[in-house]
């Protein structure tokens, strides 16, 4: 059959600047097969084998200033029998020189880089849920709900605080660029307050986050899980340590109080943070070719037939980062949608329903909860799947493993388009012909986590948030007494 232009996804410089070597070495790439896999889809990219690109690329991973990668890399160095990281005690990652992201979509990855990157995020989130990681911190993200006057208010405290001659750094600070006006935050007020401020507190826009993520050594988020999702979705990528405040409606990701922010971010910066990694999916839009009144093609033959080597039937259109779920739903047809479903190289099912939700572990507690799925210790490495309101009596949730390649997609045959989006946000038309390839993302969500978290912190938060198995409680027998029988019947007798 015709072969998918998955990898032909826009590669971009982190810093928005495009120099001839970065072109060369990111043009210079060829497709390799998975020698073991007949059926896998050409789009696993390998460096080629000139030697300039090779380690330029080896360079690029090793200087990246994503605390992450570090940690992955000296983790895979220690299996190797090179010196790494002894986690017997704490450790102080300094931010590197800002590198050019070596960007490879996971999704592109062969069936092993996959499982070997999801066994090593694993590995590495095993083992910083027991140490503290000591952070050079010099540059502070905050970020809060920036249309809530009183939130305003209180992230103004956060960041006087921080700013304030008192410290033993002179941090600076990022806040939202609407706030550099805003009544409420008064910024210039804090200047004139204390002349030293001015200069390090900056603002921050959705394009500095995307092409500079490595400018922030840390994130202070005050809101609830919402705001959290929020900093996912300005973080794509390299995604900086994020500690959230609680001051939402439910808190199953914020695990700090507010009322005791000095004493928290003083013990964060001084003693180290616990970090819990979050899984995150990678989805990609990919676009049919082929004309969407044509009926006569197939998309189970596209997608895992044999494919020919100069037809190309999809091409990419735009990549996300999530970490709550991707929903596939009938947007506002009236009619239920049509949905396939793909694992790795082989058709699953075909879902007719008002839509799929496919969320992370994390996610569980979310959409997929309301659409009855199954809740998922955070902890877990799975991809959950869901219909939502399937038009039929033996659909069941289903859960996968993350070391696969989930497609979702729409068929050429289906009466109604459908519509994808991704925590929430971007919503956007799939036509038929039209898929989202959904794979475990390179870069999970670095959550803080207060010292000494378990594993039964969240059996408590779905307790006290969700009211979780929560019933009166049977009452139990009461034994047989005969002697007090006896007397009461004497009792009565009398």
């Amino acid at each position: 059959m015709e072969q998918a232009l998955e990898s032909q996804a826009g590669q971009e410089d982190i810093d928005g600047a495009s120099s001839a070597s970065e072109s060369e070495y990111q043009h210079q790439l060829e497709v390799m097969f998975d020698e073991d896999s007949a059926k896998r889809r050409k789009s696993s990219l390998v460096s080629s084998d000139n030697p300039k690109l090779a380690e330029q690329a080896a360079r690029n991973k090793a200087t990246t200033s994503c605390f992450v990668h570090q940690l992955l890399e000296k983790t895979k160095q220690s299996r190797n029998g090179q010196p790494a990281l002894s986690y017997n005690e704490d450790h102080n990652l300094d931010k590197a020189s800002e590198p050019r992201d070596y960007n490879v979509h996971s999704r592109l990855l062969t069936k092993r880089q996959l499982s070997e990157m999801a066994i090593g995020v694993r590995e590495l989130s095993k083992k910083l849920g027991s140490i503290r990681l000591k952070l050079k911190v010099t540059t502070i993200f905050l970020l809060t709900k920036a249309h809530d006057s009183d939130l305003i208010e209180l992230t103004r405290n956060v960041a006087q605080w921080l700013l304030a001659k008192e410290r033993d750094t002179e941090y600076t600070v990022y806040v939202e660029n609407t706030l550099e006006h805003n009544r409420n935050f008064d910024a210039q007020g804090l200047v004139s307050q204390d002349p030293s401020i001015q200069g390090r507190l900056k603002y921050w826009d959705n394009e500095l986050c995307r092409r500079h993520p490595h400018l922030f050594d840390f994130a202070v988020t005050l809101g609830g899980d919402g705001t959290l999702l929020y900093a996912s979705w300005l973080f794509q990528r390299i995604v900086p340590p994020v500690l959230s405040f609680a001051l939402g409606s439910l808190g199953f990701l914020t695990k700090f109080d507010y009322a005791d922010y000095r004493e928290t971010l003083s013990t964060a910066f001084k003693d180290g943070i616990t970090v819990s990694l979050r899984l995150r999916f990678e989805a990609t839009v990919m676009r049919t070719q082929t004309a969407h009144e044509d009926r006569r093609h197939d998309l189970v033959e596209e997608l895992i037939g044999d494919e020919a080597e100069n037809n190309l039937t999809h091409k990419p259109d735009g990549s996300y980062t999530i970490l709550n779920d991707i929903v596939i739903d009938r947007g506002p047809n009236p009619t239920m949608s049509s949905t396939e479903l793909f694992m790795d190289e082989k058709f699953m099912t075909s879902v007719q329903a008002d839509g799929v939700c496919v969320a992370t572990p994390t996610g569980s507690t979310a959409y997929n909860l309301a659409a009855g799925g199954s809740l998922c210790h955070p902890e877990n490495p799975v991809i959950l799947v869901t219909a939502i309101c399937a038009h039929t009596l033996s659909f069941r949730p289903v859960i996968l493993p993350d070391t696969i390649v989930l497609r979702a997609g729409v068929p050429y045959d289906a009466r109604t388009s459908s519509w994808a989006s991704f925590d929430g946000r971007e919503r956007v038309e799939l036509q038929p012909g039209d898929y989202v390839t959904i794979s475990a993302s390179r870069y999970p969500f670095a959550n803080v986590m207060p010292q000494g978290s378990s594993g039964e912190d969240w059996i408590g938060s779905i307790s006290k948030t969700l009211n979780w198995n929560s019933r009166q409680k049977q009452k139990s027998f009461k034994e047989w007494d005969e002697q007090n029988v006896n007397e009461k019947t004497k009792k009565l007798k009398k």
